[in-house]
């Protein structure tokens, strides 16, 4: 057996390889403070995307197995807390950003054009594991495309494009292994390929919705009767009787068409499920891995809304570098680039727990599988 051979910090860190590449298109003595520590942050950004993406690609790779052991969510449920900080920091570096003026920016900007942030290789790649589709991406300008704003000036491929296309190829997403995964949740003991699994959904739905409706109705009587006139009153009919219906073609997923509908009806049910019953053992640790996909969401989110305000802090609305719309772009994305929708959606639909449909065979969810 080989000894370890003796290293040291910087040898195993690569420290002096690190310190020397901030030197932007010239030497590093050329540059104003300003511009390096542009350098900098962008690097760590790229260094945490990094980190980021081996976490994602874990989970993942946990998630898309046929069978998901419970006792191996523990780890997944430490992934994504481990991602969702690292978006945290990631916001956290625009605070440093935002002590560049207007001016100091100014200065070395120009340096950058055509570049753009966008053309991070790093985030596209953790989007496209997470689950956004290419049809689903917000324009970024004049480029028409993300995947051809990743190639060389010259239009060649570039590492980055190279990179982004591998992921591309890389299936199934985040998104999709965890509702796979979500799709053979038992819902009243009940799973996919048994006898009377959809008759079994669609009856724990149709409890749900009784619950729902009688909740929501006594919650409208309450505000009739605070209502100052009688239209106050009609509106508050309105909305109720909307919300129900709202809740109905949600549950039943009328709002997807084709082979997807009972897919995406048997996964809404189970979110409900989950979220409804976590105290059961079987339930806690799949509670615990939606509330950490919804923690990393939300962090991602609030990364985008700081990049923009910071962007408009420092250089308001120009156009950007590469040719997007700069702050408009960014807002956009923040609101758009939602890949787990229905684990925020199904919040407006939570009970009481004296209010939940009556589980059927709890023993079933006593033995952690």
């Amino acid at each position: 057996m080989n000894e370890p051979q003796p290293t040291s910090y910087w040898d195993y860190i690569q420290t002096e390889q690190l310190l020397s590449l901030q030197h932007g298109l010239g030497h590093e003595s050329d540059l104003h403070n300003d511009e390096v520590m542009f350098i900098v942050v962008h690097q760590i950004d790229e260094l945490w995307f990094k980190l980021a993406l081996r976490e994602l690609i874990g989970i993942r790779d946990l998630f898309k197995n046929p069978h998901v052991p419970e006792q191996t969510l523990s780890s997944a449920a430490r992934g994504l807390k481990r991602t969702t900080l690292i978006f945290k920091k990631l916001s956290d570096h625009f605070e440093l950003m935002e002590t560049l003026t207007t001016r100091d920016y100014l200065n070395f900007r120009d340096k950058l054009t055509p570049a753009s942030g966008f053309q991070s290789a790093g985030l596209r790649e953790v989007e496209i594991l997470m689950g956004l589709k290419d049809e689903d991406r917000i324009p970024l300008g004049s480029e028409g495309s993300y995947l051809k704003a990743l190639k060389n000036p010259d239009g060649t491929e570039s590492p980055a494009s190279i990179r982004v296309q591998a992921r591309l190829q890389d299936t199934p997403t985040l998104k999709e292994a965890v509702q796979d995964w979500l799709y053979r949740t038992p819902i009243q003991a009940s799973t996919p390929g048994q006898p009377r699994d959809a008759e079994v959904v669609d009856g724990f739905i149709e409890q749900y919705l009784d619950a729902y409706t009688q909740d929501s109705a006594a919650f409208t009587h309450q505000m009739q009767r605070q209502a100052l006139t009688p239209e106050d009153q009609s509106r508050l009919e309105k909305r109720h009787l909307m919300g129900i219906e709202g809740a109905r073609r949600y549950l039943h997923a009328l709002d997807v068409e084709g082979e997807k509908q009972a897919y995406t009806k048997r996964i809404r049910a189970a979110l409900l499920f989950i979220e409804s019953y976590r105290e059961l053992p079987l339930l806690a640790w799949p509670r615990d891995i939606l509330d950490e996909l919804v923690a990393l969401e939300q962090a991602m989110v609030i990364f985008r809304q700081r990049h923009a305000r910071m962007v408009e802090r420092v250089i308001g609305r120009r156009t950007g570098t590469g040719g997007s719309a700069g702050v408009q772009y960014l807002d956009e994305t923040a609101l758009k680039y939602r890949m787990f929708p229905d684990l925020w959606a199904i919040r407006t639909l939570l009970l009481k727990t004296h209010q939940l449909p009556t589980i059927q065979h709890p023993e079933f969810y006593h033995t952690v599988k």
